[in-house]
């Protein structure tokens, strides 16, 4: 056996907590608060210390403990200067000094544990200046409990201090709040986070790329024990031969997806590329990234990019110059109504994702959804649009196409440029049609008067007689009224083709119609109503007597097509046969 082989090994995140209050990272305000109240010696007798898990409260309660009980060859007093070790540091630190007293609320929830604590505060301390009681997870005491320390609380004698902490603060009563000094702490920004465990890779001698430390300092999200665990993990990434872990590993190891091709999807899903968006999405799953997490990182990505809108030149990034610009060009393509639809269309799928029994399928139906929306008109077009039809303007957004009319000189400048994604994990690329603003119309006098979907169809001229099939077959009528209409694209429909109707209907009436594609409701396509009603009269037609005759009993009957009425057939069979197929 080799020297040292039996002993422990002790975890990062305990052998790199902080000593003194100097080596908490994240909590100035907090620090300064507290070595303004000792110098002052205007020190509380009851702390609550509150924030998220793995931020330092337990941590800061034994500092606590230690600066009051803190004594010296050099110093009498309490002091938060804890650099040198005091007499009481050591046996405070591995929580075995007889006077500081340490409790586990969730384990000790009852009414008879607070009686048995609070029997010894009246004892004077042992051998420390101070009694201190640190209840953890104080919010999981019971009413009793709480009821039974709030007189102690609210009059403790001269020896005992309490310092309690919690993560759910919320759960604290207000009366036991009222009697403490409270203290927030707060979360580790990412950038202070990275410098941490970058320095601990040092004392270490442990090499883990830049790339990965900010990877580590993401997935932590302010908690510094997270961190450090996660940081843990990684450096067994590099095996035995001490070589530097990656960006890649700590990637596979988080089960993240690549910035870049998260930028990807996200460009796909809001440029309305349902099918580039479900591929890519399908491509990064099967190389290990866990739906949830690639729908909190487009969280991050539609937050990146509203900053950017809002901001302009002035808003910061914590990203590489590459994909700064694309945030950018995002920002351009996007208004700040399709930002916010998107957002919270994300973090309800955010939701659905991590509680869905299937996450992958919850993820891609949610892409499916931003696709749709992306189709749409923003948010604040559709308003003006609706406002002007109301007064009487009828003005449309007009969905380009590559057989779409070019705008007039006049016209005012697209807010919304297309944007073509590019995708890196094999996904089709798709532009995103650039939405015009509302433009009035002045009142004319149309050259057709549309009623019905038949109508529009029968006054299509035969130079355009793909976009009549396109209609016929893809468009299923939800509503069709003079300046608005709705419909359901059949599944295979050209994502141009709304904005083909409306050039179309400009080109007929003279007018621009709200041209409204929806995810449901359509009725039956005009070429499946013409199929059907061709059904419906044959059947019709083959129930007629005629056909029941004996001489035909024999003979197999192909097809029924409508003739000229003449004099014989008058005398044979009174009707017709049916309508032309």
């Amino acid at each position: 056996m080799t020297e040292g082989s039996n002993q422990t090994y002790q975890v990062l995140a305990r052998k790199y907590r902080p000593s003194t209050f100097e080596d908490m990272i994240g909590q100035e305000a907090m620090v300064t608060t507290l070595q303004n109240a000792f110098e002052a010696n205007r020190v509380a007798h009851a702390f609550m210390l509150t924030g998220v898990r793995g931020i330092g409260k337990t941590t800061t309660a034994r500092l606590l403990a230690r600066a009051l009980n803190y004594e010296s060859d050099s110093e009498a007093g309490p002091s938060v200067n804890l650099g040198i070790l005091g007499k009481h540091c050591e046996l405070i630190m591995s929580s075995t000094h007889m006077d500081v007293l340490e409790m586990d609320a969730a384990s000790r929830t009852g009414v008879d544990n607070m009686r048995e604590m609070l029997d010894g505060v009246r004892y004077a301390p042992a051998t420390a200046r101070y009694k201190v009681y640190i209840i953890d997870e104080v919010h999981m005491l019971s009413a009793g409990a709480f009821n039974a320390l709030l007189k102690t609380l609210e009059e403790p004698p001269d020896h005992a201090k309490f310092i309690f902490a919690t993560t759910e603060i919320r759960k604290v009563p207000i009366t036991v709040l009222s009697r403490c000094q409270r203290f927030d702490l707060r979360r580790v920004e990412a950038g202070a986070l990275q410098s941490h465990l970058s320095g601990i890779c040092e004392k270490e001698g442990v090499n883990v790329s830049s790339e990965g430390l900010a990877l580590i300092a993401r997935a932590a999200e302010g908690s510094v024990r997270d961190s450090l665990s996660l940081l843990d993990q990684a450096i067994v990434q590099s095996g035995l031969d001490g070589s530097e872990v990656s960006g890649e590993q700590v990637r596979d190891m988080l089960g993240l997806a690549d910035r870049v091709r998260i930028l990807d999807l996200f460009a796909l899903a809001a440029t309305g590329d349902g099918k580039g968006a479900l591929t890519e999405m399908r491509s990064q799953y099967n190389d290990g990234a866990d739906p949830a997490i690639v729908i909190r990182d487009m969280l991050d990505i539609c937050h990146e990019v509203s900053r950017a809108k809002t901001l302009g030149e002035g808003a910061e990034f914590d990203a590489a110059p590459d994909q700064i610009t694309r945030l950018k060009d995002l920002a351009e393509m996007l208004s700040l109504g399709q930002l916010t639809r998107i957002w919270q269309m994300l973090l309800k799928a955010h939701t659905d994702v991590r509680l869905a029994p299937a996450p992958l399928a919850a993820a891609e139906m949610a892409l499916l959804k931003l696709s749709v929306a992306g189709q749409m008109p923003p948010p604040e077009l559709a308003a003006q649009m609706i406002a002007q039809i109301n007064s009487g303007a009828v003005s449309a957004p007009v969905i380009s196409s590559t057989s779409s009319a070019s705008p007039s000189p006049s016209a005012p400048t697209p807010p919304a440029q297309a944007m073509q994604a590019q995708p890196s994990g094999g996904g089709t690329t798709s532009a995103a049609a650039p939405i015009s603003a509302p433009q009035s119309v002045p009142a004319a006098k149309p050259t057709v008067m549309l009623s019905s979907l038949e109508d529009l169809v029968d006054a299509i001229p035969d130079s355009q007689i793909v976009l009549k099939s396109d209609i016929k077959r893809y468009v299923r009528p939800i509503q069709f009224k003079p300046g608005v209409m709705s419909f359901e694209p059949a599944q295979g429909a050209p994502v141009s083709l709304p904005g083909k109707i409306v050039s179309l209907i400009k080109e007929l009436t003279g007018e621009l119609w709200i041209v409204s594609p929806e995810i449901s409701g359509g009725g039956e396509t005009l070429n499946e109503r013409a199929k059907n009603a061709r059904a419906a009269q044959d059947a019709k037609d083959r129930a007629h007597p005629a056909f029941s005759h004996s001489l035909l009993a024999a003979a197999e009957l192909i097809e029924i097509r409508d003739v000229a009425p003449t004099s014989e057939t008058d005398n044979v069979i009174d009707g017709n046969f049916g309508d032309e197929s």
